[in-house]
């Protein structure tokens, strides 16, 4: 127990601040991306409550424009993730929708199985399953159609956003690899 501890101290100092462009950059990029996706749920899907706009994909957008050398917020890990996300979390919605609680574990638990298999893992993606399962009549109504819209095409438009705002600056370069 005392081992256990010990490892729990950390043994590192935080790491220094972003500087000042590095967090406007990151905040042009999140903003326009948000911004995108949402207007095109607005203009695409009208009246009909259809949802393009996802809560992971704020988490996706930290990742695709505040960490852009993380591993984590490479293409291959914000489309795939998110798909592969999606893809379990709708199964394991139509397996188990008699018990949400079961559901809902085991497509968290499936899709960072299933990310980690296919190096694909993208931490908003444990997110994107659990919103199969939870995200309410509209999201169950999509079926399958979830993981292509909205989480592929809204993880692509970010990709597309990210592949531009990330290398504006001279300094910066993304993505670091796509497979």
């Amino acid at each position: 127990m005392h081992m256990l501890l010990m490892k729990m101290r950390g043994g590192q100092q935080s790491p220094p601040r972003a500087g000042g462009k590095e967090i406007l950059w990151a905040w042009l990029g999140s903003c326009l991306s948000i911004a995108a996706i949402a207007l095109l749920e607005r203009h695409a899907t009208g009246n009909y409550g259809f949802p393009l706009l996802i809560g992971s994909f704020g988490a996706s957008a930290v990742l695709a424009f505040g960490a852009i050398r993380s591993p984590l917020a490479q293409p291959r890990n914000l489309v795939g993730g998110h798909f592969l996300s999606a893809l379990v979390g709708v199964s394991c919605y139509l397996l188990f929708s008699g018990t949400l609680w079961l559901a809902s574990c085991l497509a968290v638990a499936t899709a960072i199985a299933l990310m980690h298999l296919t190096k694909t893992l993208h931490p908003p993606g444990g997110a994107t399953a659990l919103i199969a399962v939870t995200g309410g009549e509209g999201i169950h109504q999509l079926g399958y159609w979830y993981a292509f819209v909205p989480c592929l095409a809204g993880a692509a438009l970010m990709l597309g956003i990210a592949l531009i705002v990330n290398n504006i600056p001279r300094e910066s370069r993304y993505p670091l690899f796509w497979w």
